[in-house]
């Protein structure tokens, strides 16, 4: 099996390398494919493209896509959040949607900024409540695909990230799961593939991938393909752990090896 990876950021927003230096390393790799994905602009996070970084980013990755042309497959996507504006003067192959923050009585509330930012959040903004900010994150999480209209579904339970060990929640607890629940089975109504998102092991958050293994099951007995992501920050993490994942993948034949795109060139 040959991998691509489609989640890939950049220096253009809040990636270590150049998309050509992960062009080269993809190619060192043997990837047919590589997905670039850029932050959408949000004012409220300083690692997404700024408009006119959009612009650039842009020009950047079809100058790639046919320089190497014959060489790999280079893609232009973005990691569309759900409360961005969809960028429509851009034309993208792919977009991936995600939700890293939570609205609360008016405040942008970030999922997955810091430890002891979600701490505060939780304790200031839901007198913490784990539980509350699962369900306002998983109401979120439920309406990504209608809002974004993504081919792929962005690290679904983001929201454990800071929870290694049920340190802060049971992710076994009824509330949790009745909210994650909830937001899989409105997506399952979509067209939308489903990542496996190793970035967080990479980056030393966890031990397994996004989702987690009883989410993960459910999407697979509905008999729905998912795709490795690594969410790469890092060239040397362009596929990390993908192999280790496959050997151990109970369903092969749900594991996509090239992302199948609405949108050809």
């Amino acid at each position: 099996m040959s991998y691509s990876n489609y989640h890939t950021h950049t220096t253009f927003c809040d990636g270590a390398d150049s998309p050509e230096e992960l062009v080269l390393e993809a190619i060192r790799l043997g990837c047919p494919e590589i997905g670039f994905s850029g932050h959408s602009f949000l004012p409220e996070d300083t690692g997404s493209m700024r408009p006119e970084g959009t612009h650039a980013y842009c020009a950047e990755v079809r100058c790639l896509k046919e320089a190497y042309a014959d060489r790999i497959h280079v893609l232009l996507g973005i990691e569309l959040d759900y409360f961005s504006e969809s960028p429509d003067d851009e034309r993208f192959d792919f977009v991936i949607g995600a939700v890293h923050y939570v609205r609360k009585d008016g405040l942008m509330c970030a999922v997955d900024e810091s430890r002891d930012g979600f701490i505060h959040t939780v304790e200031s903004l839901y007198n913490g409540d784990y539980y509350a900010f699962a369900e306002d994150y998983y109401r979120t999480v439920a309406d990504v695909y209608n809002r974004t209209h993504c081919d792929i579904i962005a690290h679904f339970d983001l929201v454990t990230k800071y929870n290694e060990g049920n340190a802060l929640f049971d992710v076994t607890h009824p509330r949790y799961i009745a909210a994650a629940d909830s937001a899989l089975d409105k997506l399952l109504e979509s067209p939308a593939v489903l990542e496996v998102n190793t970035g967080a092991i990479a980056r030393g958050y966890r031990r397994l991938p996004y989702p987690d293994s009883r989410i993960l099951q459910r999407w697979l007995d509905a008999g729905r393909p998912v795709i490795l992501s690594a969410d790469c920050h890092d060239k040397k993490q362009l596929l990390f752990g993908f192999e280790e994942f496959k050997r151990t993948f109970a369903r092969p034949e749900l594991l996509l090896s090239k992302l199948p795109l609405k949108k050809q060139e």
